[in-house]
């Protein structure tokens, strides 16, 4: 099986249609996040698929993605009124049924 890692997926998209399906392509593999920023626990493959589907979403002449890989190690620190993430036994990849 392969190992998750956590990965921060962040995007700048400056047409509403492209940010409607690039915060839908995000979704699909997030556990958590806010707006355009959001955590996803993903295997190698999954990472590529995610990096791929937004590639497809975004202007690159336009639009902005910043995939990076974190310490999942890491204590998470929240400031504000910012929630702690609680994942959830398994990690659902998809549409919701």
């Amino acid at each position: 099986m392969s190992q998750r890692r956590l990965v921060l997926a962040c995007y700048d998209v400056t047409r509403p249609s492209r940010l409607r399906a690039a915060l839908a392509v995000s979704r699909r593999f997030a556990t958590g996040g806010q707006k355009s920023v959001h955590e996803c626990w993903v295997t190698r493959w999954e990472r590529h698929e995610l990096q791929h589907l937004l590639s497809l979403v975004i202007d690159p002449d336009a639009d902005r993605v910043l995939l990076v890989h974190l310490d999942g190690q890491r204590r998470v620190i929240t400031l504000g009124a910012a929630l702690s993430p609680i994942d959830a036994d398994c990690i659902v990849i998809g549409a919701p049924t």
